[in-house]
């Protein structure tokens, strides 16, 4: 059994407080291409682990590819999405 308390007023429209136009934020698109770049990172990273770390050019490319997923999801998420 609920009691139903009678002393408060339902909302009514001119007393709903009116939406806030929250600014969305976020880049799916973008935050997908630093996640690709991620998984590139990490084939490169194995493809060099595989060589025996022989090759320092993937080890490189490994890093530069990481750097720039960190650049891209920090960038997905700080701009604003667009209207």
């Amino acid at each position: 059994m609920s009691v139903v308390d009678e002393t408060t007023e339902a909302p009514t429209p001119e007393t709903e407080p009116a939406p806030t136009a929250a600014r969305r934020r976020g880049w799916l698109s973008l935050y997908a291409v630093a996640f690709a770049l991620l998984i590139a990172a990490g084939a490169a990273i194995i493809a060099s682990s595989l060589g025996s770390l022989r090759s320092l050019g993937l080890l490189w490319l490994s890093v530069w590819l990481s750097g720039a997923a960190i650049a891209v999801a920090v960038a997905s998420a700080l701009l604003p999405r667009r209207r």
